[in-house]
């Protein structure tokens, strides 16, 4: 079996920016979660998908605000989104799926978690993660656990990790720390570029193996002197930035591989998508079967 691991919150940001805005019948926005919603269903009734979880940061703040003053936060983000983080969480549910709701831990911390712990288990053949977001590449392991870009309809395997950011999964967190990430709210170290990383950490692999002579980087000299000076001094932030990146797998995390078995929806499921003003989407799931 393939299990199908989902990062909701990313579903749900990219209805929110992608999809129309949309009413329920008491005026509150609720276009991001239809849109989710009309997502999920649709990698439901995709060939061969039968297992799946959906991941969710239940709200954007994690462990890693308390490390890091410039982290990610809700500040900014458009109140109506903010607001329909619940709801979200509730219409997955409804629509039958396992969902995992992230409070000190983010939604990329419980994908990986789970991805470790379900790729060895008997009967699993590949775990794919329905995220295209670069921390989760990290996560990747061969061709048994893959990373996919729904949108784009593009897979990374390792040998696709390595040929994108040209490092191999393990090197991930090393190479967002020197990049830096502007998704999650860090620089990385000055100096250092996407490809300058990845020459560097295809030969040493992680930010402690890197040496102290330039001479040993394999780039020109003077540039490898600039960064090796600028690791130096921004040694303690690469550090820091180095732990932002890494994903956690210790996540408690409630796995049974029969669970997350999708048996269709929930009885309150087209209760809900009236709620939402979208009762053809609960038709469209009656009709394909979807009903338990």
């Amino acid at each position: 079996m393939r299990i199908h691991l989902v990062d909701g919150t990313y579903e749900l940001f990219r209805s929110h920016f992608g999809a129309p805005a949309r009413r329920d019948p008491q005026g509150r926005e609720v276009g991001a979660t239809v849109g989710l919603l009309r997502s999920l269903w649709m990698l439901l009734s995709t060939p061969g998908v039968t297992h799946v979880a959906c991941a969710f940061d239940h709200v954007i703040e994690s462990f890693r605000n308390e490390l890091y003053a410039g982290y990610k936060s809700s500040a900014g983000i458009d109140p109506d989104l903010l607001a329909q983080f619940e709801l979200a969480e509730r219409a997955a549910r409804e629509l039958g799926l396992v969902v995992w709701p992230m409070v000190e831990f983010e939604a990329d911390d419980a994908i990986a978690a789970a991805a470790a712990r379900l790729r060895d288990l008997s009967g699993v053949d590949q775990v794919v993660l329905c995220s295209p977001d670069k921390d989760l590449a990290q996560a990747v392991v061969g061709d048994q656990v893959v990373a996919w870009d729904r949108r784009r309809d593009v897979v990374l395997d390792e040998a696709g990790v390595i040929g994108k950011f040209g490092v191999p999964p393990a090197s991930i967190p090393d190479w967002l720390a020197l990049v830096g990430d502007s998704a999650d709210g860090f620089p990385g170290i000055p100096g250092w570029g996407a490809k300058s990383a990845a020459t560097v950490l295809a030969r040493y692999g992680h930010l402690g193996a890197i040496p102290a002579d330039p001479a040993q980087l394999g780039l020109p000299a003077a540039r490898a002197a600039r960064l090796v000076e600028s690791l130096r001094a921004g040694r303690e932030d690469a550090d820091l930035f180095l732990r932002l990146a890494m994903l956690r797998l210790d996540v408690p995390l409630e796995l049974d591989v029969a669970g997350l078995e999708w048996r269709g929806v929930r009885p309150g499921f087209a209760e809900l998508c009236a709620q939402l003003g979208d009762e053809g989407l609960a038709r469209r799931v009656e009709e394909a079967g979807g009903s338990r």
